[in-house]
């Protein structure tokens, strides 16, 4: 049986493995959220690998929708220095 007259070492090995297993379940679970979560406050969180032969096509149709998005913002920022850029010239 469990020798509950465990040394405070090995209770705290114990203890951070335990809350290490329930914190990377948790990650995963909503790994999404989090990666995005950390990407938003500059933290480079690496892409997964996985080739797009593999996935479904829900996860396909996301990321066609996040990549039309980025397009979307990507064209409008370089609309929007163009513009400012126009001003400043005609300013002068």
């Amino acid at each position: 049986m469990l020798n509950l007259n465990m040394s405070p070492m090995v209770k705290g090995i114990l203890i951070g493995v335990g809350v290490s297993a329930v914190g990377f379940y948790a990650y995963k679970h909503n790994e999404e959220k989090v990666d995005n979560f950390l990407r938003s406050h500059g933290v480079k969180v690496k892409t997964p690998t996985a080739g797009f032969e593999t996935m479904s096509v829900e996860d396909l149709m996301r990321t066609k929708e996040s990549i039309e998005d980025l397009i979307a913002e990507k064209e409008q920022q370089e609309q929007s220095v163009t513009v400012e850029a126009d001003a400043a010239a005609a300013a002068e």
